[in-house]
């Protein structure tokens, strides 16, 4: 069997013109409940502070809303900033949501980026290091069922928390990111590794056979699938309906890699015109069996779909969804190869 995930992913974008923000989550309810019963593996929620669109802010609250319609699909959460927030509490909300699904609850902490989402919490992102280091040690010890206390950068406090989770905590948590460090952190601390480039899974796998821990949930990026793919009948007017909503996503990561001096550096650099856009593959507009022939000539990856993308009228994310309902049978075909 080929190695691919079916992921349904939500970051809760509304810019002004597209869809009502009430509209988009009460879609986004609905459409967990729909990928739980036609099979798919995992949904996706991110994380951001303070855009003006609306990026969902609170994952935790959301997946909560979502375990409470669902029974099988897995959920993950991230990037979830940790340094921008109290591990103690991130510890109750992950025992919670936890709880609430049953067990099926990822988590993928990132150390953040942008300037201005530090600011709002009163953090120095010359800190992010050691406030992940702390974080992750608060995080695992209190989900461990440990009463303890911490000594940190706010000083020495108690912790202790109630509910436990359902998994163990190291089948919880995992540390993302794109540099090498974030690798040996994953191996160090025992967790799962979500990186954004594949060549780090053999840094992980090395660091945890010398360090003696056993590698946890990880993801291998492998080339040659979109960001997200919506599924229609014509490919030109399902890339039309999309296009707005696209180019909005790329241009507010552009502005976010811009601050934090990586612009010249930015994968989504000259990608806010809609043909290059098109062009470059990161959103694609496929029909279904544009979808099978890719999976089938492709040894594994994420197939992910955004119905809601960059406040993408729900009406037109239900056709996508609907087209996957159909599909689904012919798509686990191709990928049991």
């Amino acid at each position: 069997m080929k190695d691919f995930t079916i992921s349904i992913s939500f970051d809760m974008r509304s810019p002004e013109w597209a869809s009502p923000t009430p509209r988009l989550y009460r879609a986004a309810i609905e459409m967990a409940q729909f990928a739980d019963r036609i099979g798919a593996d995992q949904i996706g929620l991110m994380q951001h502070h303070g855009a003006d669109d609306g990026y969902l802010p609170q994952p935790f609250v959301l997946a909560g809303g979502m375990a409470a319609v669902t029974s099988r699909i897995r959920f993950l959460l991230g990037a979830v900033i940790l340094p921008l927030h109290d591990p103690l509490e991130l510890a109750e909300q992950i025992a919670v949501v936890d709880n609430m699904s049953d067990g099926r609850l990822g988590v993928i902490f990132g150390a953040g980026y942008v300037p201005y989402e530090f600011a709002m919490f009163g953090k120095s992102l010359k800190d992010r290091a050691r406030l992940m280091d702390e974080g992750l040690e608060i995080i695992l010890r209190a989900l461990k069922g440990e009463r303890f206390e911490f000594e940190g950068l706010s000083g020495t406090r108690p912790v202790f928390v109630r509910p436990l989770p359902v998994q163990e905590p190291e089948d919880i948590v995992l540390v993302g990111g794109g540099v090498a460090a974030s690798a040996r952190r994953a191996a160090r601390f025992g967790v799962g590794f979500g990186p954004m480039k594949g060549d780090l899974v053999d840094i992980y796998l090395a660091e945890c056979a010398r360090l003696g821990h056993r590698p946890r949930r990880y993801f291998r990026p492998r080339p040659g699938m979109p960001m997200a793919i919506h599924l229609c009948e014509d490919p030109d007017q399902g890339w039309e309906a999309i296009a707005p909503h696209a180019v909005h996503v790329i241009t507010e990561y552009a502005r976010w890699a811009e601050a934090e001096g990586e612009g010249s550096n930015s994968p989504f650099k000259g990608l806010t015109d809609p043909a290059v856009l098109r062009h470059a593959g990161m959103f694609a507009a496929w029909t279904p069996q544009m979808l099978l022939d890719r999976v089938r000539a492709a040894e594994g990856g994420n197939i992910g779909f955004q119905p809601l993308l960059g406040g993408l009228s729900p009406d037109e994310g239900w056709k996508s969804l609907r087209l996957l309902e159909a599909t689904m049978p012919a798509l686990r075909e191709a990928i049991a190869g």
